[in-house]
């Protein structure tokens, strides 16, 4: 699944191409991905463009021209947000495989389609079937990021009181903390584990045992490494293809993720992969303590 630094190469991205243009015509080729009704949705869409393009976390925020209504897209596992116009192909979220790049759109893993009165389209595609277009109103979105999402950790709201206060009060793993999205929006098990190493904390430490220079040396790392993420457009791993259907190339500088078995870049010993909240989770037993 695409995280933060993925969602925010998409979104940039997106918003060059796509802010407003006429939404012309609409098709939804699978009825369960949208809400509300394909008929309601079709109709409240039809005829109105996007004002602006936010992000929460993994939530793709779509402001319409109409005041009081958003377009929500969440890619989730294995979506996939493809525009094509005479001019233009971006591609974002799950990627190609050499077959899929010759096909046409729409297809069979098309969920939705939108198009626009330049003769741009934009494509939903989903192979399981696991993300979702809703439309909302101002109080239901409100709602929604109140009780899903919490601070950015790239914003002023993340602050190292903040942090310090969920981690102590919980005696779940600090990885388990810090994939909770209800306590920091957009983190993943990447950002997680690499995040960890570069604090120097392992994953399975339970969150209330961090001291308050090891809470401290997290809160700064947490944004260090997203931002770095973010310069090199994402990280590539298995699915992850940016909106310029390019790979993201954060890859090269991961540390500790997808590298089990590898000796550590700064002690040598061997990266290890172990399971933690029911994710797999890599670490240096020697540089993490």
């Amino acid at each position: 699944m695409p995280e933060l630094p993925e969602v925010e190469t998409v979104r940039r991205d997106l918003a060059k191409v796509l802010l407003g243009k006429k939404i012309t015509a609409l098709k939804v080729f699978a009825p369960t991905t949208v809400k509300p009704s394909a008929a309601t949705f079709i109709k409240k869409l039809k005829g109105l463009s996007f004002a602006d393009l936010n992000r929460r976390g993994k939530l793709l925020i779509f402001e319409l021209n109409q005041p009081d209504l958003f377009l929500l897209i969440h890619l989730k596992m294995t979506g996939q947000l493809i525009y094509l116009s005479p001019k233009t192909a971006i591609t974002g979220g799950h990627s190609f495989s050499q077959e899929e790049r010759s096909r046409s759109f729409p297809n069979q893993h098309t969920r939705v389609s939108l198009t626009f009165e330049d003769g741009g389209r934009l494509f939903f595609n989903d192979l399981r079937k696991f993300g979702y277009l809703r439309l909302v109103d101002t109080k239901t979105l409100e709602q929604i990021i109140a009780n899903n999402y919490g601070p950015e950790p790239l914003d002023k709201s993340f602050t190292q009181k903040g942090l310090s206060l969920n981690l102590k009060k919980s005696q779940r793993s600090v990885k388990a903390v810090l994939l909770d999205q209800k306590i920091i929006a957009g983190l993943g098990n990447i950002y997680v584990d690499e995040s960890l190493f570069a604090a120097g904390i392992r994953p399975i430490r339970t969150a209330n045992s961090l001291k308050p220079v090891e809470v401290s040396q997290l809160f700064k790392a947490i944004p260090r490494i997203l931002k770095k993420s973010l310069r090199y457009r994402g990280t590539t791993f298995r699915n992850y293809l940016d909106s310029s259907g390019q790979k993201g190339n954060f890859s090269e500088k991961l540390q500790v993720y997808g590298r089990g078995g590898q000796k550590c870049y700064q002690c040598g010993n061997t990266i290890e992969k172990i399971r933690v909240a029911g994710r797999g989770t890599h670490y240096c037993p020697q540089c993490q303590k």
